[in-house]
């Protein structure tokens, strides 16, 4: 397992890790918002059962990656920088939820490289869908919201988020020192099921052991050092792409949770309906995280099987 920083043409440093097999087929697995590379840690056991490379890279703004205006488009931009300097030609992209527009537009952009998609629990392009929301448990008022930020520039946008986000992250407290304090806090936040899937014990990485309350501690830090990950993220994640997923051209894997609240499986049927050569997947009986930590294994052989 590697884990540092690399330095883009463009000056700006990125984060990532790279662990699984040594030598294998290499998967970029970009994650969800706010999270991080440590997303792909719980995966490091089943790539090097599946003989697949795993590469997770932080996007601008989460942890040590230099902050920019980034778009789907230029973090593809990035992610095919960062397999120029691991020396990887080609290569298939995994997303987790936010990250799923952003394992497309690699596709989109770098299709003579990339070999395979998949989405786990990703959202669709969201003023499309009928409704035009990611999540069906949306009352009016965070209805109106939505559709008020899909019709915002990305400025406009990040002020707007601006404020509740911080004191998001002020309840967080992710400074306390204390690691078992801070995870309780984050735990609490999410669904009974994906808490329980994220304190599952796992091998010492990064010199933590996976679902202690340091390791958990840690990740929270990581995505919630700097607050522009994340407000980028959120500003374009729920508007119009900047790019069209029927021109994609290679095998694209959706997976999708039944129980999910958070990413409805209405985003897996509008994707199917459109991309081309998609596969749609439902879980039965699974939450948001559940669609990628009950099914690493076999999510990495199928996109790696081409």
């Amino acid at each position: 397992m590697t884990t540092g920083l690399l330095r883009l043409p463009d000056g700006r440093l990125t984060q990532y890790w790279h662990g699984g097999a040594a030598g294998g087929r290499p998967v970029f697995f970009l994650h969800g918002c706010p999270d991080t590379r440590h997303a792909a840690y719980a995966g490091d056991a089943a790539a090097r059962r599946a003989g697949v490379r795993l590469v997770a890279v932080n996007r601008p703004g989460y942890g040590l990656s230099d902050a920019c205006p980034s778009t789907h488009l230029t973090v593809a931009d990035d992610v095919a920088a960062v397999a120029d300097l691991l020396q990887i030609e080609r290569y298939a992209v995994l997303g987790m939820s936010i990250g799923g527009p952003y394992a497309l537009a690699c596709a989109a952009t770098r299709p003579e490289r990339v070999t395979a998609v998949g989405i786990v629990a990703g959202p669709a392009i969201v003023p499309e869908l009928d409704p035009p929301y990611h999540r069906d448990d949306l009352g009016s008022e965070q209805q109106a919201f939505f559709a008020r930020l899909a019709g915002l520039t990305p400025v406009e946008a990040v002020a707007l988020m601006r404020p509740d986000f911080e004191s998001y992250v002020d309840q967080l407290n992710p400074a306390d020192p204390d690691d078992t304090a801070l995870a309780q806090r984050f735990l609490a936040e999410l669904d009974p099921a994906d808490a329980e899937l994220t304190t599952k014990s796992g091998p010492t990485i990064d010199g933590r052991v996976l679902g202690s309350d340091s390791a958990i501690a840690a990740a929270v830090r990581e995505a919630l050092a700097n607050p522009d990950g994340y407000l980028r993220d959120a500003a374009i994640s729920f508007r119009s792409w900047d790019f069209r997923p029927e021109r994609i051209a290679c095998p694209v894997y959706l997976w999708y949770g039944a129980l999910d609240v958070n990413a409805s499986v209405r985003n897996g049927r509008w994707l199917a309906d459109r991309v081309p050569h998609a596969t749609l997947v439902i879980r039965e009986r699974t939450t948001h995280l559940a669609v990628l930590h009950e099914h690493w294994g076999d999510i990495l052989t199928t996109l790696t099987s081409r």
